[in-house]
């Protein structure tokens, strides 16, 4: 039986060599936890195998009776009405064309027609069709009936040609769907501005100090932040984190750069969170060119950079903020001090020295303190649940009719 607490996701193949990519989209939604069932075209069978997929889902695929598969009674209303999200990938210009016109004629386009959830359709074609005029109507129609798309990228094609109409990597298409079977409505109609990863303060074109912050935490918290309704707005110092879907991101290199950004995108933010690693010190002196070495030490004049919390704190008004202390001794007094000096509603406490609570880790342990005076200790856990807390306990102060946003 299907365990209801896991995502139920149908994944529909359709015929294109793109098929090889939706056996990496199956492996991630599997271990995210999903309950992944396989539909496959005739066409599709012709690329990989059912066996393939059947083998990495740990389901029965549902192949077309119509090639040999062997379909039950009215299993395509069943899976219609199981399913939680219905992806399509690769998404061919013949399923498009059957679903913007409600043909149902094998057993994929039959399911999809009488499926009335959200679809995701992931298109795969050659760049001429992809172009096409009715494969471009199809694809406005089925988006106009609720449809998602996560677009073809532009690159090598089977064909031999280069050009738009290849896949999206599984990766994307994956973060795609999260987005959607996480959507909820905490903060829905809320501008939500975070701050993540580093900065690099230059000495000279080919150093720079900075710190060991890969930006996980914060790219967490944006990500669950788009999930729970919000309008995310991202700014990150140098990182290799992908940008998650719906946020919109802003790059810097420096704490200047960064307090500029942030100060200027935290007019009209209802919620402030500054999971970034902003450097406290600058070298005062900018070498053009490469700082040559020379015999004996070296000694750089650093200067303080901006403090973001204390300046953000100014005009505060009703705005929630959030901000980090890494601490390794004494944290939670000063975290408290932290929190009343910064005019903070939330810090979050954590330690790196801790096992899976450093930097670069995927887990995190937090200590929330809150300003009406509430401690939460809360057991190691992945990011993402970790920023899931943080922002449910963000959005019980900022819709708590009696907040203040001023700590005593």
């Amino acid at each position: 039986m299907s365990d209801p607490a896991k995502p139920r996701i149908l994944l529909g193949l359709t015929g294109g060599i793109a098929c090889y990519k939706s056996c990496r989209l199956v492996r991630l939604l599997s271990s995210w936890g999903a309950d992944v069932r396989v539909v496959m075209t005739r066409h599709a069978e012709q690329f990989v195998g059912p066996l393939t997929f059947s083998t990495l889902s740990g389901n029965p695929v549902y192949a077309d009776p119509f090639n040999g598969g062997v379909v039950h009674g009215a299993e395509h209303v069943d899976l219609s009405i199981w399913a939680d999200l219905a992806i399509v990938a690769p998404a061919s210009a013949n399923i498009l064309g059957k679903v913007a016109n409600g043909i149902a004629d094998d057993f994929l386009s039959t399911l999809l027609c009488a499926y009335d959830k959200t679809i995701l359709f992931a298109p795969a074609m050659n760049k001429r069709m992809w172009a096409n005029p009715a494969v471009q109507r199809n694809l406005a129609q089925v988006q106009h009936d609720g449809a998602r798309i996560v677009s073809p990228t532009s690159g090598w094609l089977a064909c031999g040609e280069t050009g738009d109409g290849r896949m999206a990597e599984p990766e994307e298409i994956f973060e795609h769907a999260r987005a959607l079977l996480m959507a909820g409505d905490e903060l829905r109609g809320r501008r939500v501005l975070i701050s993540a990863g580093p900065t690099h303060e230059d000495i000279d074109e080919v150093r720079f100090l900075s710190n060991r912050s890969t930006g996980k935490m914060g790219f967490a918290l944006a990500r669950v932040a788009q999930w729970m309704g919000a309008d995310t707005v991202l700014v990150a110092g140098p990182s290799t984190q992908e940008t998650p879907v719906g946020v919109t991101r802003i790059n810097v290199r420096s704490a200047a750069q960064m307090a500029e950004a942030v100060l200027q995108q935290a007019r009209g933010a209802d919620l402030i969170i500054m999971a970034a690693a902003v450097a406290d010190y600058t070298p005062s002196v900018y070498h053009a060119g490469k700082l040559s070495k020379s015999e004996g030490p070296m000694c750089l004049e650093l200067s303080r950079t901006i403090d973001i919390l204390a300046a953000l704190a100014k005009d505060k008004g009703e705005r929630v903020h959030v901000g980090f202390a890494v601490q390794v001794e004494n944290g939670v007094e000063l975290a408290l001090d932290k929190l009343r000096r910064k005019h903070l509603d939330i810090i979050c406490l954590n330690n790196p020295r801790e096992e899976g609570a450093g930097f670069a880790c995927d887990t995190n342990r937090l200590t929330l303190l809150s300003v009406d005076g509430v401690r939460e200790d809360l057991d190691l856990m992945s990011k993402e649940d970790a920023a899931t807390r943080v922002l449910q306990r963000a959005a019980l102060l900022l819709n708590a009719p009696a907040h203040t946003g001023v700590a005593e």
